[in-house]
């Protein structure tokens, strides 16, 4: 995949994860935007090494992965540089208030729709007269 694939996947997942921010809460933050695109891409490179495992193995993994990296983000951007963008700590099975259980159950919701966008959006970047390269899900 060529890097401004790569960037244009990345800016996608990025503003989409920003925009469901604020629909869901009224507002967001730029650090959701840098960790939106970070979870989209890692979301696309599920999709490619465990191409051979079922949709739900996949869809685990991405849960996995969003679960950390804003575990990762609200470590720095809430408890480091003070910024309280999110607190989960009233919520159940929480962890230093930056993630919960609830919420990684919502990305694994998540984490089907991306990786079939990123299919997609794969597929479509990928078309051209000389080729017939289509990555798909399992």
């Amino acid at each position: 995949m060529k890097l401004r694939h790569k960037i244009i996947l990345f800016q996608f997942g990025g503003a989409v994860y920003y925009l469901i921010e604020v629909l869901w809460k009224g507002s967001s933050h730029w650090s959701m935007f840098l960790a939106g695109g970070v979870c989209f891409r890692l979301i696309g490179i599920i999709r490619n090494k465990l191409s051979s495992k079922s949709i739900w193995i996949q869809c685990l993994a991405g849960s996995g992965i969003i679960t950390a990296i804003e575990f990762i983000t609200g470590c720095i951007v809430n408890k480091i540089l003070h910024l309280n963008v999110w607190d989960y700590s009233a919520l159940p099975f929480q962890i230093l208030g930056q993630i919960c259980l609830p919420f990684s159950i919502l990305w694994y919701g998540l984490s089907w729709i991306a990786l079939h966008v990123d299919n997609w959006f794969c597929r479509l970047m990928l078309q051209s007269p000389t080729t017939n390269n289509k990555p798909s899900l399992s």
